[in-house]
């Protein structure tokens, strides 16, 4: 058992490693000239189809129909898939492209404060004493992250920010959707078809196929593989995974992995500037999903 939970350790830290560079390569792709909307398409149907694959070899195949056999489940994943899956993924892409793989990682991370004031509005959940403290946290994290310290300007560009913010909204939303569907059917399914549904319906706008490849390098399409295999596919694979053996606390504080690695990687690989104040404020986004994670029930 103790060797399982090893290989659950592994598992999750290199999921998450695999998430952060995942992002910090699609940075790069953007700046060769490859198109977000071609990126988010393809990665898509790509990533989930292999899920769907990964669901039928290795677990209950029956599934992967069953979820299209009611109504409610049907229905509910249609959404999920546009609602959830699709805005989260562009909205991410979108921030990195218009300012750089480490803040749009870290606003996106803002998701689980979003969540607590939502549930609190709804008057699903008391607002707690953690609960503030996780809110200061962030915001002032943000705060820092965002102007390096200085009112007068923002260190991040407008446009990177509100699709930063976006995407966190769309992932609270795709964290609370799901809870119903992940109740019932296995998340590989979930997300595979979510995958899916979100990259065909993508496609009316830029069709995989769609796409000049004539400036590609090698170097290119490795970095495809990259984002596609590593930083969609295996990284959800591993993380799911490590669930089998782990509780959802330990997965969360070493989900941490992946916010560092998308700012260490941004910054020493791609050489993005990033103030002290920038740093300070990191620290404190860091903390927060720490503490979340330490002081979750």
């Amino acid at each position: 058992m103790q060797n399982k939970r090893y290989i659950g350790f592994i598992l999750v830290i290199v999921g998450c490693f695999f998430w952060g560079l995942g992002g910090t390569v699609a940075q790069q792709l953007f700046s060769e000239g490859i198109e977000v909307s071609w990126l988010v398409s393809t990665r898509l149907l790509i990533a989930g189809t292999l899920l769907l694959v990964t669901q039928a070899i290795f677990k209950d195949r029956t599934q992967i129909i069953a979820i299209w056999q009611q109504k409610f489940t049907a229905l509910r994943l249609v959404i999920f898939a546009i609602v959830g899956m699709l805005a989260v993924q562009y909205t991410y892409m979108a921030s990195i492209k218009e300012g750089n793989a480490a803040v749009a990682t870290l606003l996106q991370y803002l998701a689980p404060v979003m969540i607590i004031v939502y549930v609190a509005l709804r008057g699903q959940s008391k607002f707690t004493k953690k609960d503030a403290v996780t809110i200061v946290l962030a915001l002032s994290g943000s705060f820092f992250l965002l102007t390096n310290g200085s009112l007068s300007a923002l260190a991040v560009p407008m446009p990177a920010i509100i699709w930063g913010l976006l995407s966190g909204v769309s992932l609270a939303f795709y964290t609370l959707y799901a809870i119903p569907l992940l109740k019932q059917f296995d998340s590989l399914v979930v997300v595979g078809w979510a995958m899916v549904l979100a990259g065909t319906t993508m496609s009316f706008i830029h069709p995989p196929w769609q796409v000049d490849v004539s400036s590609w390098t090698a170097t290119t399409v490795i970095y495809l593989i990259i984002v596609i295999i590593f930083g969609t596919m295996l990284s959800f694979w591993f993380y799911i995974e490590s669930l089998q053996t782990l509780s959802a606390k330990e997965t969360s504080l070493l989900g941490n992995v992946e916010p560092l690695t998308a700012v260490l990687a941004t910054v020493i690989w791609l050489n993005e500037p990033f103030g002290a104040f920038q740093w300070f404020g990191t620290s404190f986004i860091l903390f927060m999903m720490v503490y979340i994670a330490l002081k979750s029930d």
